[in-house]
């Protein structure tokens, strides 16, 4: 399928189909995929959490308004935040960029003072949604690359996020859940898999300005 097939192909599922599980080479092809999802900055303030286990995937069920998908999908992906984000982790990005890409100091100083002050002027509330935008940069980046690959994904915002932080352990890895992505291969009987997609037409959700 080409790309266009594929996003045709892709659908929020769900049924998950509990018996299938993902392959370690597609597990990580997604881990993969987040990585070099584009960031602001370059900063990669967030990360992934991969599940892959039943009795926990169950637990945190009725914490996401019972969306058994989460349960029934062969790994739930919860993509996180930093909780606090600081000067140092500027630091350690251009630290990183020097040590894979042998750029100097000299060059990079400016730049690296540059990031420090934006940062420091902004209050923790600004810092996370920064964050949470890239958080759906990622899960689109996420949900592509799985429609390309034939996984079925159910992009989720509702959940209790409090909850998941606190099941997880999250707060102990300066980590908070913003978004679900339960990731898997679609039920034979889910009567979603075969419904037209519902979108307007391209004119009326594309606007062209040409010379």
């Amino acid at each position: 399928m080409n790309c266009i097939e594929s996003l045709k192909w892709r659908y929020a599922c769900k049924k998950f189909n509990n018996d299938r599980l993902l392959s370690d080479q597609q597990i990580q092809l997604l881990k993969e995929a987040f990585t070099l999802t584009a960031t602001s900055f370059g900063l990669q303030p967030i990360k992934l959490i991969v599940i892959q286990h039943k009795k926990l995937q169950e637990s945190l069920v009725e914490h996401a308004y019972n969306q058994w998908q989460i349960a029934n999908a062969s790994h739930l992906l919860v993509l996180c935040i930093q909780d606090y984000f600081t000067l140092d982790d500027i630091d350690k990005y251009f630290d990183l960029e020097q040590n894979i890409r042998g750029t100097s100091e000299q060059i990079l100083a400016k730049y690296r003072q540059q990031l420090k002050d934006i940062f420091k002027h902004k209050s923790t509330e600004e810092i996370h949604q920064l964050a949470i935008n890239q958080a759906y940069i990622a899960l689109g980046n996420l949900m592509t690359v799985c429609a390309i690959e034939k996984i079925d994904t159910c992009p989720m915002e509702g959940f209790n996020a409090q909850k998941f932080d606190e099941i997880l352990a999250l707060k102990s890895k300066n980590l908070k859940s913003v978004l679900l992505l339960p990731v898997g291969f679609r039920a034979d009987d889910d009567f979603m898999s075969s419904l037209e997609k519902v979108r307007k037409p391209l004119h009326e959700s594309i606007i062209e300005i040409k010379d």
